[in-house]
């Protein structure tokens, strides 16, 4: 049961890769276990912001960043957003990017 992983645009799929070391690493990581097994890796991997929207929680020795995505039905897995946390709470301004990103993908 193989899933594949789409992006939202190359600007987005560049931002991620152009993460620092070891948050890519991770991403690559999660990532690879995502295609394997699905997009629900449970918490401390991934949790969930409702209305179909996910997050993949990078943590590494140069900080902590998220990934937002959504699932469709064709086992497709599509990443929204990247963005590296600097505050506990995530702000409001990147999650308003991942809605409206999802919306406009899933239409």
């Amino acid at each position: 049961m193989s899933y594949s992983i789409l992006y939202y645009s190359e600007q987005v799929q560049e931002d991620i890769m152009n993460l620092p070391d070891t948050l890519q690493a991770r991403y690559i990581g999660l990532t690879t276990r995502m295609i394997e097994h699905g997009s629900n890796l449970g918490l401390p991997h991934t949790d969930s912001f409702g209305g179909g929207l996910f997050e993949l929680r990078l943590k590494g020795a140069e900080g902590i960043a998220r990934v937002f995505f959504c699932t469709m039905v064709e086992k497709e897995i599509v990443m929204l957003h990247s963005f590296i946390k600097k505050t506990q709470k995530t702000p409001e301004k990147e999650l308003k990017i991942a809605k409206a990103r999802m919306k406009e993908w899933k239409k």
